[in-house]
């Protein structure tokens, strides 16, 4: 299956269901287990769990859900202050959100848009401090109740540097891998890098369920308590309820879609690695312009591909430049501390990510995209900056 050829327009990511899915939704159906029980939501918390290197995943409804209830299950509670990047996708606030806390939002590193390992230490010598067996932020009085980094577009996040730091405070780790899979951080997978990580199966991802989620962990007692959560914390056969619970189940027919996704994995990334690179290559020699990053540490995912232009007002003209073209092009995610409900949360200064968004333009980068394709894409960025 591929993409429109010759003037077809290029969506930037679209779902590539060229394997068993049509099979294994037949087979859904015929079972008539559609909604939240069948053989398939096991097998798939099974299969996505061992494609990140964890032990156990509880499968949910959206990768929200599924850092909704992470969190929960480190015992994130309200009033709790979640240290996370501000330059992610509002979801990851968002969860912070619904769980009660509030996000303290910090900028990342210039070379991987990840949490800035050095400032994050910085903040926390600078604002925090232990009382007892919790950790206060100064400012605000507020018990700090987790990290959350970020693997952001599947790059993942100096967790090494973070563990070391979250241990120094007794902190817990939740890890927003909404779109990790297949990364790897110093040749290791990221499964058992925190204490839970989360994946999102949303249409655009590299792997698709059409939705839905996954909380995972090397810790069966966390992973439990997800899933426990995410069936309205339903105990035994009656109607009988011991925690505040959640409709997060993920249903048999989405579980049938990203079983078949899960099995083409390997071959979605390793294309994926190649539009990052061809696209990286074409920037070479355009002053200014700038690749997506990748750490000399770390094995990115790509799941989105692209280019960074010289300033805002660039960026915005090749999207204007590429719509005529009749290809894609995207902004990035505004960052959290800007967006109108996270203004005035506590936050770090923010010289990284404030400058840096604008000037983002996301590519296509479809597992389907053809080389024909994305030399179109390339030429029409060049022509671009040679009128620019």
């Amino acid at each position: 299956m591929s993409l429109q050829t010759d003037n077809e327009f290029l969506p930037l990511a679209t779902p590539n269901l060229a394997g068993n899915e049509q099979r294994y939704l037949n087979e859904c159906v015929a079972s008539t287990f559609v909604s939240s029980v069948g053989e398939f939501v096991t097998r798939f918390e099974q299969e996505s769990a061992q494609a990140l290197g964890a032990l156990y995943g509880a499968a949910v409804s959206s990768g929200t859900a599924a850092l909704h209830l992470g969190l929960l299950a480190l015992g994130v509670r309200p009033g709790d202050l979640v240290i996370m990047p501000s330059f992610t996708f509002i979801a990851t606030a968002n969860a912070v959100a619904h769980a009660g806390a509030s996000p303290w939002l910090m900028d990342v590193d210039p070379l991987n848009w990840t949490l800035d390992p050095e400032l994050l230490v910085h903040e926390l010598r600078e604002h925090a401090s232990a009382q007892g067996d919790v950790v206060i932020h100064r400012p605000t009085g507020k018990r700090i109740g987790a990290i959350l980094p970020v693997h952001t577009l599947g790059s993942p996040a100096d967790m090494d540097a973070i563990n070391s730091i979250a241990r120094e405070y007794g902190l817990p780790v939740l890890a927003d891998g909404a779109a990790c899979l297949g990364a790897k951080y110093k040749g290791r997978d990221l499964g058992s890098l925190a204490d839970l990580t989360t994946l999102s199966f949303n249409g655009n991802k590299t792997v698709t369920a059409g939705g839905g989620g996954v909380v995972a962990s090397d810790d069966q007692a966390l992973v439990d308590h997800a899933r426990h959560l995410s069936t309205q914390a339903k105990t035994g056969p009656g109607y009988r309820h011991d925690h505040v619970g959640y409709n997060y189940r993920l249903t048999n027919l989405q579980a049938a879609v990203g079983c078949a996704q899960l099995e083409q994995l390997t071959g979605f990334v390793e294309r994926k690695r190649a539009i990052h690179r061809t696209y990286n290559q074409a920037w070479q020699e355009l002053e200014g312009w700038e690749p997506f990053p990748e750490p000399a540490w770390a094995k990115s995912a790509c799941w989105f591909s692209g280019v960074v232009c010289p300033d805002a007002a660039t960026a915005s003209a090749l999207r204007d430049h590429l719509a005529k073209s009749r290809i894609a092009a995207g902004e990035f995610w505004t960052p959290v501390h800007l967006q109108t409900p996270y203004m005035n949360c506590a936050q770090s200064h923010m010289g990284v990510c404030t400058p840096l968004w604008p000037r983002i333009v996301v590519l296509p980068c479809s597992t389907h995209l053809t080389g024909a394709q994305q030399q179109r894409v390339i030429n029409a960025v060049l022509d671009a900056y040679q009128v620019g």
